[in-house]
């Protein structure tokens, strides 16, 4: 069979996963996604149905040379990228920096610390059902939160970051879910961000757990930056003045007393008496760790998923003033820190 050459092309977009772009490049030419998909891929071995791509041939496809394309399409890149840096699960990015790339819908694999497009200040993760605009003109400290992320990465790398980041999110969803008695300025922050992000009276069409994580992202990167740093580590598993000191640390970044809260209800002390001691958690699922399709599947999210359904539940009895970050507790998206959390305790491992 001839080497297939698409009369036009189109670049792809950054960390485009290369089944999006193959569809977008079958749409600007009119052809059906399922031929251009068998013209430039192969099967993953003999007599199998399940098909993986070409880089050589989609480079012949499209007129532009291989190392241009695996620059933007992690998945061609030899050799491959450790996918534990990425989310295992794709998704849209910011739609004003996609608009300059024609050919329909555009989904990426985007590394765990991109949280904002500081360009255009629309927040993009954790991945979530739907694809809904949040723009962040009214909420300046949530884009500064993600430069703050990424000097934290160049600080610490990303398993540290990784880490302390998902734990900071998982620690302020579980202070937000608290009763309101137990609430400080920090919950304050919380309610205000949500009320911008989720207008009252329209959750059941504005209201997604991404736009939750949003709403505590700031406070989340403080305490980041304290679960990332070995001295602060340090305190909290030393004598009783180090461990004051520590607390002190966290009530700060809060600005309430949450060190004091009951052991029942204190998230910062189980990290302090057991996760500090433990080694940076790494991904619990990774980009390929299943066995591919036979046919790559860009659809959007089923309206009857699981998924979905939570939400739409979530949404009916939204109100950011009780337990509002509980959905957040349950999202994926904090399921690496969240079955840490509820393991049994381990013992320490040796750090020398």
């Amino acid at each position: 069979m001839a080497a297939l050459r698409l009369p036009s092309s189109i670049p792809p977009a950054q960390h485009e996963v290369t089944a999006s772009y193959v569809a977008r490049l079958a749409h600007l030419h009119g052809m059906d996604f399922h031929l251009l998909w068998e013209q430039v891929t192969r099967p993953i071995a003999a007599r199998s149905s399940i098909r993986t791509i070409n880089p050589a041939a989609l480079a012949s496809a499209t007129g532009r040379p291989l190392e241009h394309l695996a620059g933007a399409l992690p998945e061609l890149r030899t050799p491959k990228p450790d996918w534990s840096m990425f989310r295992h699960e794709p998704q849209p990015g910011c739609h004003l920096c996609t608009a300059r790339h024609p050919g329909g819908r555009i989904v990426h694999l985007l590394p765990h610390h991109l949280y904002v497009c500081t360009k255009h200040r629309i927040w993009i993760g954790p991945p979530d059902t739907g694809e809904q605009t949040t723009p962040l003109d009214a909420l300046p400290e949530v884009v500064h939160a993600q430069h703050r992320h990424l000097r934290l990465i160049r600080r610490r790398g990303w398993e540290i970051t990784y880490d302390a980041v998902l734990t900071g999110l998982l620690v302020c969803a579980q202070l937000w879910s608290l009763p309101e008695g137990d609430n400080g300025a920090a919950w304050h922050n919380w309610v205000r961000r949500a009320n911008l992000l989720i207008p009252p009276g329209t959750s059941e069409t504005t209201f997604s757990v991404a736009r939750l994580c949003a709403a505590v992202y700031p406070e989340a990167i403080d305490l980041a930056s304290v679960f990332a740093s070995l001295y602060w580590r340090h305190q909290a598993q030393g004598t009783p003045m180090d461990r004051s000191r520590f607390e002190q640390r966290i009530d700060q970044l809060l600005r309430h007393p949450v060190c004091q809260l009951n052991d029942g209800h204190n998230p910062i002390s189980h990290w302090a008496d057991v996760s500090s001691r433990l080694m940076p958690l790494t991904p619990i699922r990774v980009h390929g760790d299943k066995r591919p399709a036979r046919e790559p599947h860009l659809r959007k999210p089923s309206l009857h998923s699981a998924t979905r359904r939570a939400q739409q539940r979530h949404a009916q009895t939204f109100d950011p003033t009780h337990r509002a970050g509980e959905p957040l507790i349950a999202h994926r998206h904090l399921a690496t820190v969240v079955r840490r959390a509820w393991s049994p305790f381990r013992a320490p491992r040796n750090r020398s």
